[in-house]
């Protein structure tokens, strides 16, 4: 099961201009869910002459039951905006966030699907 939790998932259609690899292990567990990669990945949706790239940061993570990607940031953040955003989230314990948020998805996926 691959979910996108975007309102318009025609925005990932494409591969990431970017992405950084947060966590990856083959025998982490949470909920019951074997949590196998942890991304954030960047989409450069457009420059403006202004403001400078509007970028799309999605969360991406990978699960024996399914991956979800949704929206953690986006917006005019200029240059740099992936390496910036990791390194906030690394820095403020954002990774298990990431990681319970998609399970409640995937749970709620699952359910609807039973």
């Amino acid at each position: 099961m691959r979910i996108i939790d975007l309102y318009d998932p025609k925005r990932v259609s494409q591969k990431p201009d970017n992405f950084k690899v947060l966590f990856e292990s083959a025998d982490f567990k949470q909920d019951g869910f074997s949590i196998k990669k942890v991304e954030l990945r960047h989409y450069l949706e457009r420059t403006d002459e202004n403001l400078g790239p509007y970028s799309l940061i999605t969360s991406y993570v990978e699960t024996d039951k399914g991956s979800v990607e949704m929206i953690y940031d986006e917006g005019f953040r200029g240059d740099n905006s992936l390496d910036r955003t990791v390194k906030f989230l690394v820095s403020n314990l954002g990774i298990s966030g990431l990681i319970i948020r998609s399970i409640i998805t995937l749970n709620e996926q699952l359910k609807e699907n039973t």
